[in-house]
């Protein structure tokens, strides 16, 4: 058979097709691959995936046109090699549906991770001093915050950061700095946005509760030991930050901290 449906698990199947289906072209493949989806699901089957390797652009042409939807990358499953992993379900919103259509093209497309940092200054003398967290994570001291949930949007994520990480109720004011992080130590790149959490007095410090799986300490830092206790990019980070709020700003993107 061109195409063809492999029991993996009860309600779950896999499918293939040859090379020489493959080679006949998009639209003749495409139709192979869908009939036998039609097949699947027809015989009560929920779940039909197929193994793409990241190197055949033809083959996840015809996934994807199929109306299969990648749902990522499955690391060393055929002879030690990569396979992306597409799949739909019987009860998928219909590709012709537009719904179903913008859920195809999302599985797909680019996703990128998202930060969200707040920067609090401290009232009085010296100036410019924000509040580190020593993390337990990382030997590294950052501003508060993390990542951004799926779904949730930046300022929301980082009030509750800062109240799950601190236990501080701080409104998040304006954005004052977008600086994209490029990929680092085993990290994808991320876009990192840095919120003003406003000036308080320092005295806030003692009414942090520490979120002890990820906080050791917080503290009022100055510049001087922004760049002795953070890694390079978070201080240049840190330093545009302040800029943006003085009056004379800087640039409001930066990337790893650099305009």
């Amino acid at each position: 058979m061109a195409a063809e449906l492999i029991p993996v698990s009860p309600g779950v199947v896999r499918l293939t097709w040859t090379l020489e289906l493959q080679e006949q072209g998009l639209g003749p493949s495409v139709e192979a691959v869908r009939n036998a989806l039609v097949e699947g699901f027809g015989a009560g089957n929920q779940r039909i995936e197929t193994h793409v390797d990241p190197e055949d652009e033809d083959a996840q042409r015809i996934a994807t046109f199929s109306g299969l939807m990648r749902e990522g990358v499955a690391r060393s499953v055929v002879d030690g090699l990569d396979r992306i992993v597409y799949a739909r379900l019987a009860d998928d919103t219909p590709v012709d549906d537009p719904a179903g259509f913008r859920r195809l093209l999302n599985s797909f497309l680019p996703r990128k991770r998202g930060i969200s940092q707040m920067l609090i200054r401290a009232d009085g003398s010296p100036a410019d001093r924000v509040l580190l967290c020593q993390l337990t994570y990382k030997k590294d001291w950052d501003l508060p915050g993390g990542v951004v949930e799926v779904g949730e949007s930046p300022m929301v994520a980082v009030g509750r950061e800062v109240e799950e990480e601190l236990g501080l109720t701080i409104t998040p004011g304006p954005l004052v700095l977008t600086d994209w992080l490029p990929p680092w130590g085993g990290w994808d790149d991320a876009i990192c946005l840095v919120f003003d959490g406003g000036v308080h007095d320092e005295a806030i410090v003692e009414k942090i509760v520490r979120q002890k799986r990820e906080i050791r300490s917080a503290k009022f830092c100055t510049i001087e030991e922004v760049h002795d206790l953070c890694a390079d990019f978070t201080a240049r980070r840190i330093v545009s930050a302040l800029i943006n709020l003085s009056d004379s700003p800087g640039a409001p993107y930066t990337e790893s901290g650099r305009s």
